[in-house]
């Protein structure tokens, strides 16, 4: 192994652990959404730690075009996502009913406008864009399958949310569910 392997490895240790803080309660809860959304976001890693080195190699080939234009179009839900469950959501810190969920995600109002009114998860989208994104950066089968990997826990991830927003928001969100889609309007 040479150095740069070593520091790939320390760098994917070094970013894993503040990934586990922010985890912690998630992860002594399989049911929970946030435990799926931890190894995603270890694979999401993983694939960024592997692909790092040819970030930037050869611009103008076919799969860097189509990897930044992803890596694009990860900030879009991204950003109307947060906007809206920060606006809309009313988040409240002391939402004690599921003690795994983030800051932002204690929305106390289900927010159906903005980008929620096309999906129900455009932060898990907005994932989904970067998986696919940086596997683009140097696609094989060890970037294709921790990419393929990755997606099927965003899926079981958003699922998982979906039962605690039912189970928080009750009919209100089966209602909802039933106009929307997951991650692509009027598709899937």
């Amino acid at each position: 192994m040479n150095w740069l392997s070593i520091l790939r490895w320390f760098a994917f240790a070094g970013a894993t652990a503040p990934l586990l803080v922010i985890s912690w309660k998630a992860l002594r809860n399989p049911r929970s959404h946030g435990f799926y959304r931890f190894f995603a976001w270890e694979a999401i890693l993983g694939l960024f730690v592997l692909n790092a080195p040819v970030w930037f190699h050869d611009p103008f080939s076919w799969n860097q075009i189509v990897s930044w234009m992803l890596l694009a179009a990860s900030l879009i839900p991204l950003a109307l996502g947060i906007y809206s469950l920060r606006s809309a959501g009313k988040p409240d810190r002391n939402r004690r009913a599921d003690p795994e969920l983030l800051g932002i995600e204690r929305t106390t109002r289900l927010v159906t406008d903005g980008v929620y009114r096309y999906i129900r998860h455009p932060l898990y989208c907005s994932l989904f864009l970067l998986n696919w994104g940086i596997c683009s950066k140097r696609p094989n089968v060890l970037t294709i399958l921790l990419s393929i990997f990755a997606t099927i826990m965003l899926i079981a991830t958003a699922k998982a949310d979906e039962i605690e927003c039912t189970r928080f928001f009750g009919v209100q969100y089966q209602e909802y569910m039933k106009k929307t889609r997951m991650f692509v309007p009027y598709i899937f």
